[in-house]
Formats: structure tokens, C-alpha cells, sequence
């Protein structure tokens, strides 16, 4: 990075602090204060119950406070990362952001606590005397050996986890890339050697994670700034570099790195020359984690030993040590089973549990948020991406199950596996409302179709299918670009072996497929070689003949194009008196809760029996999702205060329903206020028949109802499942250019699941 760079960098990342308002952090209530009753219950004298309750059973505060969800992220400012002691005021901009990443990753609240104190038994006292306010603490940046002191002081006082970051994080995040580094390498941590630089808190701490990995003591040779630390010597020694201590007359990292199989780099720039690397064991394992700047730059290492498996501390190389792995899931399957300490077993369920992550397939959300980066097992990626959210269900929950064997959980899961989907849902938002569909769909075993199955969307969707569901996925594609992209993707399924493959340029069906296209079609102006054309060139069309055939259950196209461009092709081929478009419906999942949108793509000026059918198909599909539906028809009309042709339409759709029985609430026509609003709605019509918030929005035209569909999904945060195609009977589903690998996954269970399911 040149020095205008640098500058460029500088600026942004001031502008970024300061703007739109100072600092990375706010608080926000979680309960309503909008009136004397709310105040009354949230101060005084409402009050006065929770800490009763509490002074009763201690315990109690993790029912009536934020305690049991709280970290506080303690420092002096004394070992500030890459800036030294730079005091406690300088170091808030990184500890707000270590609070930032504890909300982001695991949903964990958190206050920074600079002190101003840089005796250690007097931080120690500072920090036990904040006790009642957390949950855990995180000590952060303080210089070794201070920070030794006073985590043994804490611990010992306080009965809650005290973890200090820069030692154990780091060092879980190193074991669990020396676990994989050393399956790749074919080596064993019994056997090997370990040269290490640095005997800081982190380094320590790292030796003794390796000790507990199976790593012989005899096999480590510390080096620190005086060289190697050595039986007798008494220079700048304390009692965690005295465990370390070799009874050797060696006295330099040249001389005791010969045949090492692991260098541990956590000192300064340039430790590490070429020429000590080339007397390293063969397939040498290289952490060089200083920063910026490692113990020697990746490129210089290879240029003497080529199959080297390389970790740093920078994200601009493959293998990134980052404690982002680690301190928000080990805090989380802590807080959440009561744990009174972070111990042994919990540190290694952590190794254990990032480790066999980056093992496994890579998600794609990992991969579209570093998109262009290979992330497929091997010496370029021993540790999955801190933005891989399978981390958060995978990691907290092997902590939380170590804590129970070891008895420190003072509040046990019961289920650990609905644990997991707990945590895995508060990640992916839409598994808690997607839950009742899944299971549905796991009753049965159906033959889903994906029109473009060359997408690397489909194809990690069809990869967690097959992990997550029954279904049987069959892609259109050619078989050799879908092979490809597999293996560069670091999919583990293949085509023919994991799913089927429909190659539209040699498939022995081919002629029966345009048959029967020709067949459906003759009679509208398809002659057979614009059948055979067809056939060759559109993978919708192929997709729906395939569903008319019974060769698939159902189809999902539309990843791109436009929408009823793939809906002219499904409607041509399945489309009959009672199988035909009813509308698309999108579930919007929000803060608050799921809000459905329909009809946002089909009919653009909908008439009222169109209107009719939307409402009945959205009451039965909102049903899948275990939501009782209150269905809202919007207009720019409100209650009849209009006699333009939207608030008409909608009037006579009213009608229509009210001429049957239903068995769902429905209410219009209104403004979007007043459906979501019910005491407005009650004032302006005392006597509707809807209570409480509507769920479902019908609008009278589609324009409106995309429009609320994209600002909800680009300015609301809202996550969309769908668009569902109703009234096709589930043989075919339109998705949008949009759509994620989950998403699409969500659309197969969707498709998933027979119609006689949920009619």
C-alpha cells in the first residue's frame, strides 16, 4: 500500500467514525416508554417488583435484565494491537468496535469499559467490583504479564466467565488452523516440532492451547526479543516463559528451528529470514501473525519452500487469524447455558467445532461476501470466514455442550439440537418462520427442477438441499460447466451421482421433450422446428415440460430474465382451467415480524375476481408459514372515500368473498396505515371487522405492491421468501434475479411440499 493510499484510508476510516454521528455505538430501548403506563412499569413504581424479585433470587436478573445477554469489554489501553500502550482513552475506538462485533456475529449486547488504572491488582479489583452488572467479561489489551494477574484475580472472585481475548481467542483461532494445517500437511500434533517467536499473553497462551492439542512439551522452543528462552536464564523471565523453558545452550531462533514442523510467529516484522524457513521440516506449517507487517511476507517464504502452508494475521492473504472466529460464539454458548467460567473443554470444543467448519462445503453467504476468493478446504483455507453464519450454531453449541459435561452450566439446555436451530435462526432470519415448511416437506421426497442449473445460486442451493431435505434436485445445464463450477465452487456434489442433469444441447429425451411441446403448442402457432427450437434453447420451457411429463414434481426458474417472460412459458405448458396464475406472494420478514405483499409480479391491473382468487390463494400459502392470515386490500381509497377504478375494484373483490363463507379475516379498502395501524383504523371505521395489525397487503395494482416489496427489502431490512406463484397447484415457482442460495433453498421447500399438504 503506497503512502496516497494509505492517506485515502486514513480519511475513511475517520469519516466512517464520526459520521452520521460520533462513535460505532447507541443504546436502544427493548420495551415501549410511549406513555404514563409504559413509564409506571419501566421506572418507578413497576420497578420496584424486578428488583424484588432479583434481591429474592439472584438468579432472577438474567429474567428481568439485559445481564444474562451482556458482555463487558474491559481495558487499560496498555497493549492496544499494532499501537502499543497508547492509554485507556486512545483505545475506546477499538473496544466500541469489539462490542460491535459481539452484536453483529452473536447477538450479544455490550458496554466498553476503558480504566484508567495501570496497576493490575487494582484493575483486577475495578473489574470484580463490576460484577453486577454483566454477564461475562472480556478483558482486552492489556499488556502481559499484567494481564495474567489479573485474570487469575478475576476468575478467582468472580462467578461469572472472564476471558481474556488477546490470550485464548487467539489462541483457540490458531489451534483450530494448526488442526486443519496439519491434516493437510499429513502430520499429528504428538509429533511435531515447534518453533515459536513472541512470549506475550497471545503467544503463551497459544503454546499452552497447542500443549492441550496433544503438542509434547519438549517439542516447543520459545524464542522472545533476547532469543531463545532457556533453562537458567533470568532476563525478562517470568513464570509463564519459565514453563517453556528448554535445557539447552542454544540461544537463537536460526539454531533451533532446524526441522521444525510449525513455526508460531506472534512478535514483529521480519523475525522470520528465508533461510531459517529452509531448514524447516518438509511441508513447513508458517504463522506468521504479527501485524501489520508478519514475521515474513507469504511470497518470501515460498520462494524457498514452495508447498509451505501459510496463516497470517492480515486479511489480504488466504488464512486470516481473526478472534472475530472465536469471542462471540465461545461468549455465546456461554451466556446462554449460565456458564459460571470459560475452561479448558469449553476452549477446545471451540477449536474443534471452527475446525470442522472450514472442513465442511462452503456456505454461500461465506462465499458471496468474499466473492472471487477460493474457498475450498485445503492450505488456503484452514479456517472458515468470520462472516460464514453457520459459526454462531455450530461453535456456541459445542461450547454450551462442553459446559454442561463439565458442570459449570448453571442453567442447562435441554435440547441442545433446538438449541442450534435457535441460534441458527436468529442468523438466518428466515428459518423460524420457514420451520413448518421444512418439516412439511420433510414427509415427502419430491423431484425439484431448476431451469438455470448452471447458476452458482442453484448450485449451492442444490448442495444444501441435499444436506437439509428429501427433495431430489434435477438441474438444466450442460454437465461439464455444471462439474466445473462445482469443483471450483468447493461443492462436494456432483452431476449424475448427487442429482440429474438435463443437458439442453444432448439429452436422449430431447426428441420426446419437443413432442410434447409441439403437442401443447400446435394449435397456438408452434410448428414443429420452432418446437424443436425451443426446446434447444429455453431451460423454462424445458422445466415445465418436464413437470407435464410427471418427470418433476415441481420447477423453479427466473434467477434471471424477466418474470412473465418465464411465466408465459409455465402458463403455455401447465396452465388449464384449474391450474393457473393466482398472483405471486412475497413474505417480507421484518423486525417485528413477517408482513406478505401480493400481488407483485402477475397481473398488473388485477380485476376483482383475480383479486378474489389472490386473497383464498394468499390465506391458504400464509397458512404453510403457521401464521394466521388477516389480509388488508390496499388502495389510495379508503373506506369508500374515493370512486376512482382501484377503490371499485377492490369493493367488488369484497364483494365476491362476502358472497361465500370464508375462513380467514379480510378487511378493506384502506390505506397501508390504516391495515397496519388498528387504532387509526378503528377511528376511521369503528366497526371493521379486523383486529389488530393486518398481515397480508393485497394492492390494486402491482406496481404498488412490487414497490412496498423492494422498499421494504432495500430500506426496511426486511428479507424476502418468495415470490410464491400461486394457483399453480406448487408445480412451479418464478423467483427474482435477487434471489440468494438461501432463498432459493427456501423456494425448494416451498415447492417441496405436495399441494394436499396445506390445502
Amino acid at each position: 500500500m503506497n503512502d496516497s493510499q494509505k492517506e485515502t484510508l486514513r480519511q475513511a476510516s475517520l469519516l466512517y467514525h464520526e459520521f452520521p454521528k460520533p462513535g460505532k455505538l447507541e443504546i436502544r430501548a427493548t420495551k415501549p416508554l410511549a406513555n404514563g403506563r409504559d413509564l409506571s412499569r419501566a421506572y418507578s413504581p413497576g420497578v420496584a417488583e424486578a428488583c424484588l424479585e432479583i434481591k429474592a433470587n439472584p438468579a432472577d436478573a438474567s429474567r428481568y435484565t439485559t445481564r444474562g445477554n451482556l458482555v463487558g469489554v474491559v481495558t487499560n489501553g496498555t497493549a492496544v494491537l499494532g499501537l502499543g500502550n497508547i492509554g485507556a482513552l486512545a483505545s475506546k475506538p477499538v473496544m466500541e468496535g469489539k462490542a460491535v462485533l459481539f452484536k453483529k456475529f452473536a447477538n450479544i449486547d455490550c458496554f466498553d469499559i476503558e480504566v484508567d488504572e495501570s496497576d493490575p491488582e487494582k484493575l483486577a479489583d475495578i473489574v470484580c467490583a463490576l460484577g453486577p452488572t454483566f454477564g461475562a467479561i472480556n478483558l482486552e489489551d492489556i499488556k502481559a504479564p499484567d494481564c495474567f494477574i489479573v485474570e487469575k484475580i478475576c476468575r478467582e472472585r468472580m462467578s461469572i466467565p472472564v476471558f481474556h481475548d488477546d490470550q485464548h481467542g487467539t489462541a483457540i483461532v490458531v489451534g483450530a488452523a494448526a488442526y486443519n494445517a496439519l491434516h493437510v500437511a499429513g502430520k499429528k500434533f504428538e509429533d511435531i516440532k515447534i518453533a515459536s517467536t513472541g512470549g506475550g499473553a497471545a503467544g503463551i497462551a497459544c503454546l499452552n492451547m497447542l500443549l492441550k492439542l496433544g503438542v509434547k512439551r519438549e517439542n516447543i522452543w520459545l524464542c522472545d526479543i533476547h532469543g531463545v528462552v532457556y533453562k537458567g536464564r533470568t532476563e525478562d523471565m517470568n513464570p509463564q516463559k519459565e514453563a517453556f523453558a528448554q535445557d539447552t545452550d542454544k540461544r537463537t531462533l536460526e539454531e533451533v528451528i532446524e526441522g521444525a514442523d510449525l513455526f508460531l510467529g506472534l512478535s514483529g516484522p521480519n523475525v522470520l529470514k528465508p533461510e531459517m524457513v529452509a531448514k524447516m521440516a518438509d511441508r513447513p506449517i508458517i504463522f506468521a501473525l504479527a501485524n501489520p507487517t508478519p514475521e515474513i511476507m507469504p511470497e518470501e517464504a515460498r520462494k524457498v519452500a514452495p508447498d509451505a502452508i501459510i496463516a497470517t494475521g492480515r486479511s489480504d492473504f488466504p488464512n486470516q487469524v481473526n478472534n472475530v472466529l472465536c469471542f462471540p460464539f465461545i461468549f455465546r454458548g456461554a451466556l446462554d447455558v449460565g456458564a459460571t467460567q470459560i475452561n479448558d473443554a469449553m476452549q477446545v470444543a471451540c477449536v474443534e467445532g471452527i475446525a470442522a467448519l472450514a472442513r465442511a462445503t462452503t456456505s454461500a453467504e461465506a462465499a458471496a461476501a468474499y466473492q472471487g476468493e477460493q474457498l475450498t478446504f485445503g492450505a488456503d483455507y484452514l479456517i472458515p470466514k468470520p462472516f460464514d453464519p453457520r459459526l454462531s450454531g455450530i461453535v456456541s453449541t459445542a461450547v454450551a455442550r462442553a459446559a454442561m459435561e463439565t458442570g459449570v452450566a448453571t442453567r442447562p439446555v435441554e435440547d441442545l439440537e433446538a438449541y442450534k436451530e435457535k441460534l441458527d435462526a436468529s442468523v438466518y432470519k428466515s428459518a423460524l418462520f420457514m420451520r413448518p415448511v421444512f418439516e412439511a416437506a420433510a414427509q415427502v421426497s419430491r423431484r425439484i427442477v431448476f431451469a438455470e442449473g448452471e447458476d452458482e445460486r442453484v448450485l449451492r442451493a442444490a448442495q444444501a438441499i441435499l444436506e437439509e431435505t428429501r427433495e431430489q434436485p434435477i438441474l438444466i445445464g450442460r454437465p461439464k460447466v455444471i462439474e466445473q463450477r462445482c469443483e471450483k465452487l468447493g461443492l462436494e456434489i456432483r452431476p449424475d451421482r448427487d442429482f440429474s442433469i438435463v443437458n439442453p444441447e444432448d439429452d436422449p429425451r430431447y426428441r420426446d421433450y419437443w413432442g410434447s411441446y409441439h403437442e401443447i403448442m400446435q394449435r397456438r402457432g408452434v410448428t414443429p422446428d420452432l418446437a424443436r427450437a425451443v426446446m434447444r434453447t429455453n431451460s423454462t420451457a424445458i422445466a415445465a415440460v418436464m413437470v407435464h411429463r410427471d418427470e418433476a414434481d415441481s420447477l423453479i426458474c427466473g434467477t434471471f430474465g424477466e418474470y412473465r417472460w418465464h411465466l408465459n412459458y409455465i402458463t403455455q405448458v401447465l396452465g388449464n382451467d384449474k391450474c393457473h396464475p393466482q398472483g405471486a406472494l412475497s413474505m417480507m420478514i421484518l423486525e417485528d415480524g413477517p408482513l406478505f405483499i401480493a400481488d407483485t409480479h402477475v397481473r398488473t391491473f388485477p380485476d376483482p375476481d383475480f383479486l378474489t382468487e389472490a386473497a383464498i390463494g394468499a390465506a391458504r400459502h400464509v397458512r404453510r408459514f403457521g401464521v394466521e392470515p388477516k389480509i388488508a386490500f390496499c388502495s389510495k381509497s379508503q373506506f369508500g372515500n374515493q370512486g376512482e377504478d382501484s377503490g371499485k375494484r377492490l369493493r367488488a373483490a369484497l364483494a365476491l368473498l362476502d358472497s361465500e363463507p370464508r375462513d380467514f379475516c379480510y378487511e378493506g379498502e384502506m390505506n397501508v396505515d390504516a391495515a397496519l395501524d388498528p387504532e387509526l383504523r378503528e377511528r376511521l371505521l369503528p366497526d371493521n371487522r379486523m383486529e389488530g395489525a393486518a398481515n397480508v397487503l393485497i394492492f390494486s395494482n402491482a406496481d404498488a405492491a412490487s414497490g412496498v416489496r423492494n422498499i421494504l427489502k432495500m430500506k426496511g431490512g426486511g428479507l424476502e421468501v418468495g415470490p410464491i406463484l400461486m394457483g399453480m397447484g406448487n408445480r412451479a415457482h418464478i423467483v427474482t434475479p435477487s434471489i440468494t442460495p438461501r432463498g432459493l433453498l427456501n423456494m425448494a421447500a416451498i415447492a417441496g411440499t405436495p399441494v394436499a399438504h396445506y390445502e
